[in-house]
């Protein structure tokens, strides 16, 4: 990763200063997919599933989950032991059943200094229920 910074100073002879900060960056954690998106009709089962998984590097565990709104989804985490992993397997179901759009953010809470939260963010677009054609 790199990144370029412009520093302004009072220096006449130098009143500009570019500056490059380079590194290599780590993943922590592997978040499969990165958003839950649950679109569909009213009255339609919606569900999404997200793959959680520690790098090797740094291994954690997740100590507590809770929506920050929780109005229009119900989630389950478990807990999937690997050969040499435990991934988490999050679930997301939209509760929702009415025509509407809504957001919320589900909060994993771990036992790491490094990244003590992981926020998995949800989408819901639910449209009108599908009306019977009688012929």
């Amino acid at each position: 990763m790199s990144k370029t910074a412009t520093v302004y100073t009072n220096d006449k002879k130098r009143p500009q200063i570019k500056l490059t900060i380079s590194g290599l960056v780590e993943k922590f954690v592997i978040v499969k997919p990165k958003v839950v998106r649950l679109n569909g009709r009213s009255g339609e089962p919606l569900k999404s599933s997200v793959t959680i998984t520690p790098r090797e590097k740094y291994p954690f565990k997740i100590i507590k989950s809770e929506a920050k709104k929780g109005l229009n989804i119900r989630f389950k985490l478990e807990e999937v032991k690997k050969e040499k992993v435990t991934e988490y397997l999050l679930t997301v179901e939209n509760v929702m059943n009415k025509k509407g759009r809504y957001f919320d953010t589900v909060s994993l809470k771990t036992d790491s200094k490094i990244r003590p939260e992981i926020q998995i963010k949800v989408y819901g677009n639910i449209s009108e229920e599908k009306k019977d054609v009688k012929k």
